[in-house]
């Protein structure tokens, strides 16, 4: 039985700001907050001008698209948007070998950790080589992408993704090949072996992903959703990203995204909806009247130009929120939370759209937070997510006297995190009980980023 205890100027735990509290834990989770120093196993160590707060998780993420950053920063046509960014990103996709998606992806969770995530759903859709033909192994670059996430050391969800076509009425697009089964009963048979792969580990679980309902028809959705729901795996489809993906929802069902979802019996509480940028207010009450999680990735939705999520009306709908890296453009989660509030300020034209009401958590800053944090959790089916007793022990350690956030007290840590710190404050990170992030580093920068030049490399000669 391993245990521990830190004392830190600042704790933030259960919606709570705690003022020299100590954090004690005990086999990887939090065994008690704030209980008298004498009471505790031994001595916390005192970590002065230090705060901890919950670790951070991309609920939604696709680390190989980190390989793209800064190359499709240009225009391409007379109308530049996600349809002709997502054909460069085809172009890199189909190029990777699985020893390259395994460099680019653990740069991409090294990066995560550093900038404090703990958690991450990496929602994956590259299962077969370049020609489309099964590798022997049929999950072999799942199982490499899982590895990189957890040699980092994050606590991982990896959601396999399904994908059937290119669309309603939409001729086969040859650079999707690299994600196409040939049924769901495959997709299904896959995944079922994936889990049973991964099982032995307790920080590397498995969802089930639909990838949408333009990529697959809904002969596929039902189906997943269904064991998804019998086996307790959370279930996560792009919704609603782009207007055509709308009108080829409606052309082929009459329905929308939400209300498709809802007829196939694929939107409850343990549904995340990616993206959900495109709603109507019908959409909006089935969302919230199912209590699924709508997973906003604000830093990618504004670099495709996708649109903005309308969280506030979700939320007063009885929908949850999480937040995503998606693209990895920039992986930076207090901006998405900063951000999905600043959006809205700009749409409304007023400060503070997501404040809360009297009572409810502790201000817009931990409102912000807890997206970031236990919204993360609840949406990939892992309890936790705001340190409190019982909770698996990941989280950060910032530095008060970082310039960002310096001169903060108790009553405005929060907010000063979420909307002013910068990543030089994230001094440590923690995942179950142990640290992944030590002075701002994980130990493995050398490799690691040799491992990633040689794979970028590689792929752009191919180009």
């Amino acid at each position: 039985m391993s245990s521990n205890a830190l004392q830190p100027d600042f704790l933030f735990s259960g919606g709570r700001v705690l003022a020299g509290a100590a954090l004690a834990l005990r086999d990887g989770k939090v065994a008690s907050v704030g209980a008298p120093l004498a009471s505790l196993d031994q001595a916390p160590l005192r970590l002065r001008g230090r705060a901890i707060l919950p670790g951070l998780v991309s609920a939604h993420s696709h680390a190989f698209q980190r390989a793209i950053r800064g190359r499709t920063e240009y225009r391409t046509s007379q109308r530049d948007d996600f349809w002709t960014w997502r054909e460069a990103m085809y172009a890199a996709a189909m190029r990777l070998s699985p020893d390259d998606l395994a460099a680019v992806s653990k740069l991409c969770f090294l990066e995560m950790a550093r900038a404090g995530i703990t958690a991450v759903g990496e929602f994956h859709y590259l299962h077969r080589d370049a020609q489309g033909r099964a590798y022997a192994d049929p999950n072999e670059l799942d199982l490499r992408v899982a590895r990189a996430a957890r040699e980092v050391g994050l606590r991982t969800v990896l959601l396999r993704v399904a994908y059937a076509r290119a669309g309603f009425g939409v001729e086969e697009n040859p650079r999707q090949r690299r994600f196409i089964e040939g049924s769901p009963d495959e997709y299904l048979r896959n995944l079922d072996a994936l889990s049973a792969q991964v099982r032995g580990d307790p920080l590397l679980t498995v969802g089930a992903a639909p990838h949408s309902v333009r990529a697959c028809p809904a002969e596929w959705i039902a189906p997943i959703a269904a064991e998804a729901k019998r086996r307790g795996f959370p279930l996560h489809l792009h919704v609603s990203e782009q207007p055509g993906e709308v009108a080829q929802c409606k052309a082929e069902h009459g329905l929308t995204p939400p209300l498709l979802l809802e007829k196939l019996g694929a939107l409850h509480e343990q549904t995340t909806a990616v993206h959900a940028v495109h709603l109507d207010d019908e959409d909006i009450a089935t969302l919230g009247r199912a209590r699924a999680t709508v997973c906003a990735c604000p830093t990618t939705e504004r670099n495709l130009g996708d649109g903005i999520v309308r969280a506030d009306k979700l939320l007063a709908a009885g929908a949850r929120i999480s937040l995503g890296t998606d693209s990895e453009v920039q992986l930076a989660p207090l901006e998405d939370a900063r951000a999905l509030e600043y959006h809205l300020r700009l749409v409304e034209q007023q400060r503070a759209v997501l404040d809360p009401r009297e009572g409810e958590l502790c201000g817009l800053g931990a409102r912000l937070y807890s997206f970031a944090s236990e919204g993360g959790m609840q949406s990939l089916g892992i309890p936790g997510g705001a340190l409190r007793v019982g909770e698996p022990a990941d989280f950060l350690i910032v530095d008060l006297d970082d310039p960002s956030i310096a001169g903060v007290a108790a009553d405005d840590l929060v907010a000063a995190v979420v909307f002013s710190l910068e990543r030089t404050a994230i001094r440590e990170v923690w995942v179950a009980g142990e640290p992944i992030v030590r002075d701002g580093r994980t130990g493995q920068e050398e490799r690691v980023l040799s491992d990633y030049r040689a794979a970028i490399g590689r792929l752009w000669e191919r180009a």
